[in-house]
C-alpha cells in the first residue's frame, strides 16, 4: 500500500523541476555546439579523403603541398575531437547534476555542494570545448589560401 503524496512533496518536486530548467537550456546549447563540431569533423575527413586521392600520381612539389595540408587537417581533426570530448563531458556533467538535484529532493539530502561542483566542472568542460573550437577555426582560417 503506497502512501499518499503530500502537497509539500508536490511543491518540492515542482521546485526541483523549476531549478532544472536552466541546465536543460545549457544542454540545448551544448547539443548545438556538438552538432556544429560533428559537421566540421565530417568536412575535415571528407577533405582529407579528397586530397589523399590526389596524392597518387602527384608531382613531388604537389605531393609536398598535399602532405602539408594533410598535417593541418590532422591538427584540425585533433582540435575538433578535443572539443567534442569536452562538450560531451560537459553535457554528461549537466545531466548528472540534474539527476543529483532530483535525488537530493527525493532523499531529502543536502546536495548543494555536489551540484555546485558538478555544474562548475560542466562549465569548465564547456569552456574547454569552446576554446578548442576557436583554436580549430583559427587554424582553418590561417591555413586558407586566398591568393
Amino acid at each position: 500500500m503506497s502512501t499518499p503524496v503530500s502537497d509539500q512533496t508536490i511543491t518540492d518536486i515542482s521546485h526541483v523541476i523549476q531549478l532544472s530548467v536552466a541546465p536543460v537550456f545549457l544542454l540545448t546549447s551544448i547539443g548545438t555546439i556538438l552538432g556544429v563540431l560533428s559537421t566540421r569533423l565530417a568536412r575535415i575527413v571528407d577533405r582529407a579523403r579528397a586530397i589523399g586521392e590526389r596524392l597518387e600520381g602527384a608531382t613531388e612539389e604537389r605531393a609536398g603541398l598535399i602532405h602539408a595540408e594533410m598535417r593541418t587537417l590532422a591538427q584540425r581533426r585533433h582540435l575538433v575531437n578535443l572539443a567534442i570530448t569536452a562538450g560531451t563531458t560537459a553535457a554528461l556533467l549537466v545531466c548528472v547534476s540534474i539527476a543529483t538535484v532530483f535525488l537530493g529532493a527525493v532523499m531529502k539530502a543536502n546536495v548543494a555542494m555536489t551540484v555546485a561542483s558538478l555544474f562548475i566542472l560542466a562549465m569548465a568542460a564547456f569552456v574547454a570545448a569552446l576554446v578548442s573550437f576557436l583554436r580549430e577555426i583559427l587554424l582553418a582560417v590561417r591555413s586558407l589560401d586566398l591568393v
